[in-house]
């Protein structure tokens, strides 16, 4: 990774693509064409892996490109995977040895302290969903980016993240991202509505005045933050474009 500017530090790899998955749902010869798409495009430095269901890994390629597997049944013997990702309920025991990372969904609930101990004590990763049926309050979001910090428990977020900043009772991926970097102001993070707070150069990452640098950056997508997952690489491209933090 590029950590000598700011852009690229914050929003490498950031996109962990989903394209068969709702609201998109493309089916599998589609998604794979959008995802080839992605690849190619300019903004490709923001692609990470390719988030695939298990059940359906028979019908990739024989070298794709590296994909994440959602759990919706057991992985086929001898499937290539860098990462696995699981619901809570999933036995942890065996999560660990299916791939080198293991994300485990969990929900924000009175346990959430519970559940993240598990999960460092396993070590296992976290993934939070922050929209789709229940879009999670600011205070359980901010409860959750906290927990992660304190447990040095890296994790990745998922659903309703289409958009660079809240509106519309939506969570926004930069309000996401602000709220990781700019620790002690969590909640307040990602309640913002103002696009205009927010700042992205070459130098910094920046919302109300607070400001960090290209190297924390990096530190803070290597060790808390990994990647958000979204049905569409293109539409939170767009976002950034069009506040003026990618060319177009």
């Amino acid at each position: 990774m590029e950590t000598g500017d700011a852009r690229r530090a914050l929003l490498h790899g950031l996109i962990d693509h989903a394209p068969t998955f709702p609201p998109a749902a493309l089916t599998p010869p589609v998604a794979l064409a959008e995802d080839a798409r992605a690849s190619s495009s300019r903004h490709a430095f923001m692609l990470a892996r390719l988030v695939w269901p298990s059940s359906r890994l028979a019908e990739l390629p024989s070298s794709p490109r590296a994909i994440s597997a959602v759990l919706d049944a057991p992985l086929p013997r001898g499937a290539r995977v860098e990462a696995v990702e699981a619901r809570y309920e999933d036995r942890f025991a065996s999560l660990a040895a299916l791939a080198g990372e293991a994300y485990v969904e969990v929900p924000l609930d009175e346990r959430l302290e519970e559940r993240l101990d598990e999960l460092a004590e396993h070590g296992l990763r976290a993934k939070v969903r922050c929209g789709g049926a229940d879009v999670p309050a600011g205070a359980e979001l901010a409860g959750f980016v906290r927990g992660c910090r304190e447990r040095s428990l890296v994790f990745k977020a998922t659903a309703g993240l289409h958009r660079a900043v809240r509106s519309n009772g939506d969570h926004g991926f930069l309000n996401l991202l602000a709220a990781v970097v700019f620790e002690g102001d969590e909640e307040e993070a990602l309640q913002e509505t103002e696009r205009s707070v927010f700042a992205l150069d070459a130098e910094s990452f920046a919302w109300r005045g607070r400001r960090a640098s290209a190297q924390e950056l990096a530190r803070v997508r290597r060790d808390v933050f990994h990647s958000i997952g979204s049905c569409s690489f293109f539409e939170p491209v767009e976002e950034l474009v069009a506040l003026g933090m990618l060319p177009a």
